[in-house]
């Protein structure tokens, strides 16, 4: 028998001062029976991040034709498409073609493998964008999780504050293209 998702409930406060984006969004999230916990809070800090009233959670594992977020027009056009992981060149290649914009936020213990290995084949990509997100960060963030969270996410001259409940992690994103 299939597992079935977890439901999370997340109250996101996204304040960002780069962007000047103040806004809360009320989230329910599900997370598939494969997904970490770590995994579950990159897609929060990227949806946080990218804040935006069209930004939307998609199936994300259990589809492979879908990034993990992403932002239509309100004509339907992919406006953004933002991926987490590790995703093959075949993967990226196809995204920077469905979509005006691409982010990867890159994670774990070999993402700056899985960047050597790859960046020379998206140099023609001028619609990508590859952020690398520290390891020991992502794995304080997964230390957060919980099925109902209250996350106060601030983000000034490109520093992440999260905060939950009695917990603070910062996250310091680091671009790569």
């Amino acid at each position: 028998m299939a597992q079935k998702s977890t439901i999370y409930k997340v109250e996101l406060s996204v304040s960002d001062m780069d962007r000047h984006y103040y806004e809360t969004h009320k989230l329910t999230i599900a997370k598939h029976p494969s997904e970490t916990d770590e995994r579950l809070m990159v897609r929060l800090l990227a949806y946080a991040l990218n804040a935006h009233e069209h930004l939307e959670m998609t199936k994300g594992l259990s589809t492979d034709d879908e990034p993990d977020i992403w932002q239509k027009s309100l004509s339907g056009e992919l406006e953004l498409w933002i991926a987490l992981g590790l995703p093959s060149e075949k993967i990226v290649r196809q995204s920077c073609g469905k979509s005006k914009d691409v982010i990867v936020y890159a994670y774990g213990s070999t993402a700056e493998m899985w960047w050597d290995k790859i960046k020379n084949a998206t140099t023609r990509f001028d619609n990508l964008k590859v952020v690398n997100l520290v390891e020991s960060e992502t794995r304080a963030l997964a230390d957060l999780a919980a099925r109902s969270m209250q996350m106060q996410i601030n983000i000034q001259e490109g520093e992440v504050m999260v905060s939950a409940g009695e917990s603070i992690v910062y996250v310091n994103p680091i671009t790569w293209k």
